[in-house]
């Protein structure tokens, strides 16, 4: 506890700006490890989902945060991370948690904005993926890049924020694109950002605002919004980060309005399991 309160007091006074989390709700205990939030075009509910090892199910739940529908998926939870939408108001899973980067079987699952008010079991169609610069698996203690949170829909592409497993070089995010069609895609590797040495510098989840303008990557200690960056290399152009003052395992964040996000937490180690809203004019 000592250690994790030095290392708070130390980004807090190496930044100018702070966070203020503002709490919505306790999440249902069906939320403990919710690990995606989205906002979705043509629905009132926000959408969210737990991570690997938990039911394949898509809670919506409602503003005050309290679960109104929930939906069982055709697909197995392997390690599902993020949530993200497209402009038709279709659903995406990020099934690319990867811990040990040894996993051959990536993918996004879609699920049709139809089939987010059955009350029967959806199919979902997978897009699948793999890394280009991956050529063992696992690979070696410090080539383990390949884990990722976070990823968002834009122009008819998805963007990848991949999660460092590499010691001293947590921080470090490689962007890569994957068509939003479905097929066996090649990532393209767009760039890479550093963030930190330690696990507090993580990228858990990613979300891009509704005019294109601002990116958000969230990590359990700050958020990270990019501005005036060039086409799709999101990491480029200016960076401001937010640092929160609560360091929890935060994965997941989306845009409710350009100058607004929401942002939930795991529940682990009598901490968290929330649903907050942070302001980030």
């Amino acid at each position: 506890m000592k250690k994790c309160f030095l290392l708070f007091l130390f980004i807090c006074l190496s930044c100018n700006d702070f966070g203020s989390l503002k709490l919505i709700s306790n999440l249902s205990k069906n939320l403990e490890e919710v690990s995606g939030t989205e906002i979705v075009e043509k629905s009132k509910l926000i959408w969210m989902l737990n991570d690997g090892g938990n039911k394949s199910k898509i809670y919506g739940v409602s503003k005050k945060g309290k679960i109104i529908r929930d939906i069982s998926i055709k697909a197995k939870n392997n390690d599902w991370e993020d949530l993200t939408s497209d402009e038709n108001g279709n659903l995406y899973i990020g099934d690319f948690g990867n811990n040990y980067s040894k996993r051959k079987n990536l993918a996004i699952l879609k699920i049709k904005h139809k089939d987010l008010s059955s009350s029967k079991k959806v199919p979902v169609e997978k897009i699948k993926f793999y890394y280009p610069n991956q050529s063992k698996f696992p690979p070696k203690k410090k080539k383990l890049y390949f884990d990722s949170e976070a990823f968002f829909y834009y122009k008819n592409a998805f963007y990848i924020f991949t999660k460092s497993r590499v010691k001293d070089k947590f921080g470090k995010t490689s962007l890569y694109k994957v068509p939003a069609k479905k097929g066996n895609h090649e990532a393209e590797f767009i760039s890479e950002f550093d963030n930190g040495k330690t696990m507090d510098s993580w990228i858990t989840s990613a979300d891009i605002s509704k005019d294109g303008n601002k990116v958000a990557l969230l990590t359990p200690a700050s958020v990270l919004i990019f501005t005036n960056f060039k086409s799709d290399n999101f990491l480029s152009g200016d960076v401001k980060k937010i640092v929160l003052k609560k360091i929890s395992q935060k994965e997941g964040v989306a845009f409710k309005n350009k100058n607004t996000l929401l942002i939930t937490d795991e529940k682990a180690h009598g901490v968290g399991g929330n649903f907050y809203e942070l302001s980030i004019n």
